[in-house]
C-alpha cells in the first residue's frame, strides 16, 4: 500500500470516528447544541481534506514535478 492509500485510509478512519462522535452528540445533546454543530463541522473538514487528497496529478503535472527546469513547465508571472 502506497503513502497516498495509507493517508486516505487514515483519513477515512478519522471521518468514521468523527461521524460517530457527531451522531452521539446529536442524539445525546441535541441538534441545536454547539457541541453537535462543532462535531459535524469536524466531519465536514475531514471530508474536504479527503476530497483534496484523492485528486491525483496528471501525467504532465508529475513530469513537471520531476523536471522543474523543463521549458514546457515554466510559469511566467505578469
Amino acid at each position: 500500500m502506497g503513502v497516498v492509500e495509507k493517508t486516505m485510509s487514515n483519513t477515512q478512519d478519522e471521518i468514521a470516528k468523527e461521524r460517530e462522535q457527531a451522531r452521539t452528540a446529536y442524539r445525546d445533546i441535541g441538534s441545536n447544541s454547539g457541541e453537535s454543530a462543532a462535531a459535524w463541522d469536524a466531519v465536514e473538514e475531514l471530508e474536504a481534506e479527503a476530497s483534496h487528497q484523492s485528486k491525483s496529478k496528471s501525467a504532465f503535472e508529475r513530469y513537471c514535478d520531476d523536471n522543474p527546469g523543463a521549458s514546457e513547465c515554466r510559469v511566467y508571472e505578469e
